[in-house]
């Protein structure tokens, strides 16, 4: 794969106007895509244009790379608030999209070549936890993966081992930075393990007692194929799911809805957009 073609274009871009090369990166999921309009001085990247990047085609993925500062909301200091330079993607790539899980994880890649430090990764999620209600936030502590591993066949030595640890796949200090803004933002948060699998089809309702009964507690389409190569590549993690549909009130009638997925993700998106622009300029 072409990984220093891809960094070496996007580096060229993001130096052409001016900027300096991030070292946070935001995954934006499902309706998510709010975060990277808060992005100041933005420069915007259409994937279309980057060298060997696919298309995003699932609902609510706008297809772009975005470069820019995202501002803490704190108090100003001599004129100006704490910034950081992050890149953000307005959508991924989805395994049911077809895309093996090579042009999946593709991007993580790409920026661990530019020098990217961490990753923040957000979704849309079905909830599997019966506590949990639409619009809830759930760090992500864990992962359950029903999905082919990225990192099966020969290893890319470039990168990191033939056997990376996972006993924490999702960094404990961003995790407990991320509870305490929340504390300070007034803002609630669960924290729970996050089961992926394949889609496209949504999970029956014996699918969700499965995920509750093995210890999930929310469950979505995307995620740890990018988490698994980010760690990979030796880069911190951080993820957070957006709870947008209920495992318990499936039945009756009740369906689980992609449009609805959306505009819960949509609802909740606020709240995610600040509390990820303080983890980000604090830590």
């Amino acid at each position: 794969m072409n990984y220093n073609e891809t960094a070496d274009y996007l580096k060229g871009r993001i130096l052409a106007v001016g900027k300096t090369l991030p070292e946070t990166v935001i995954v934006l999921g499902s309706g998510l895509g709010k975060l990277g309009e808060s992005i100041e001085d933005p420069l915007i990247i259409p994937y279309g244009e980057i060298p060997h990047f696919k298309a995003s085609t699932a609902v609510g993925h706008k297809g772009n790379l975005i470069v820019g500062e995202l501002a803490g909301s704190g108090q100003q200091v001599a004129g100006s608030r704490p910034t950081a330079t992050v890149m953000a993607m307005q959508g991924r790539f989805h395994y049911y999209e077809g895309y093996s899980m090579e042009e999946v994880t593709y991007p993580m890649r790409v920026f661990a070549k530019m020098g990217v430090k961490r990753v923040l990764v957000s979704n849309a999620a079905g909830a599997v936890n019966p506590d949990y209600r639409v619009g809830d936030l759930m760090v992500i502590c864990d992962h359950i993966n029903f999905m082919p591993n990225p990192l099966v066949g020969p290893n890319k030595e470039e990168f990191g081992p033939r056997f990376p640890d996972m006993t924490e796949p999702y960094s404990q200090r961003l995790r407990d930075l991320a509870h305490r803004e929340a504390a300070r933002l007034g803002i609630a948060l669960r924290e729970g393990v996050y089961v992926a699998g394949t889609g496209p089809t949504y999970e029956t309702r014996a699918e969700y007692r499965m995920y509750r009964t093995i210890g999930g507690d929310a469950c979505g389409m995307s995620t740890v194929p990018e988490v698994i190569v980010a760690r990979h590549c030796g880069m911190e993690v951080f993820g957070m799911s957006v709870i947008t549909n209920q495992s318990a009130d499936l039945g009756n009638g009740v369906v689980n809805d992609g449009d609805d997925v959306v505009r819960a993700a949509d609802q909740a998106a606020d709240k995610m957009t600040e509390l990820f622009r303080q983890l980000i300029v604090n830590s």
